[in-house]
């Protein structure tokens, strides 16, 4: 894609800029990509990162020659916060999906539901969902699944560092996760609530760190959008 003229004060953009952004709920990590674009008028742009639409928080935003170093932000370790619903599956593990296969939750102590995170901390092969991004046959696994054909994907290796559970109100589980790049906290709700016999989806994600960035120094959409404004308004 070739550049067209921009503001001459968006010449930092073009040059290179990493732009840490708190990505707003429903908005798909391009939503925020395009946005920069029709901002800055810069066109080469790319997200270290995919955050699902129902996610919310750090997304880091590369332009110019910095694009070249998104593979390298996207290695690092990421932590989220959130929340499981135990009782009830969905098929996409999240609330894209309506939830279903309802099961009692309420014999769980919080000591049991404590002790399950052992089980998924550390190395840990996992299974991304069906309904992701992942190429299956050269094309993305959720084509195929909104189609309803039956797809197979394999287990991953990943390292999740830390899994603590800040508070229980059941059947509301919040937890706070370190891991590795590769990590789909989706599959690690279906396979928790699975290994305690219950079910359960992910009903609310916040990523809060990508390796030394932290969601604190992020700037909101808006934000973003007036300091460009301010930028324009200021060059001389």
């Amino acid at each position: 894609m070739r550049q067209k003229p921009i503001h001459p004060a968006m010449q930092p953009f073009l040059d290179g800029q990493v732009i840490l952004l708190n990505k707003p709920l429903h908005w798909t990590s391009f939503d925020a990509v395009k946005k920069v674009r029709i901002l800055t008028g810069v066109s080469k742009v790319g997200h270290a990162g995919t955050l699902d639409p129902l996610a919310t928080g750090l997304l880091i935003i590369c332009t110019g020659s910095f694009t070249k170093r998104i593979n390298t932000f996207m290695a690092q370790v990421k932590e989220y916060t959130g929340s499981f619903t135990l009782g009830a599956t969905t098929p996409t593990y999240d609330l894209e999906s309506t939830p279903e296969n309802f099961r009692e939750y309420q014999q769980l102590t919080e000591a049991q539901i404590r002790e399950a995170t052992k089980t998924f901390t550390g190395e840990i092969f996992q299974t991304p969902p069906i309904h992701s991004a992942i190429k299956k046959d050269g094309k993305p696994a959720y084509l195929a699944a909104r189609k309803g054909e039956d797809i197979q994907l394999d287990p991953r290796k990943i390292t999740i560092e830390q899994f603590d559970i800040p508070r229980i109100e059941l059947p509301i589980v919040d937890f706070r996760v370190i891991c590795s790049t590769g990590t789909y906290i989706r599959t690690l709700a279906s396979d928790f609530g699975a290994h305690l016999g219950t079910g359960a989806y992910l009903s609310k994600l916040c990523r809060t760190r990508i390796g030394d960035f932290s969601l604190e120094q992020s700037m909101e959409i808006d934000a973003f959008a007036a300091k460009v404004q301010d930028m324009k308004a200021a060059y001389q």
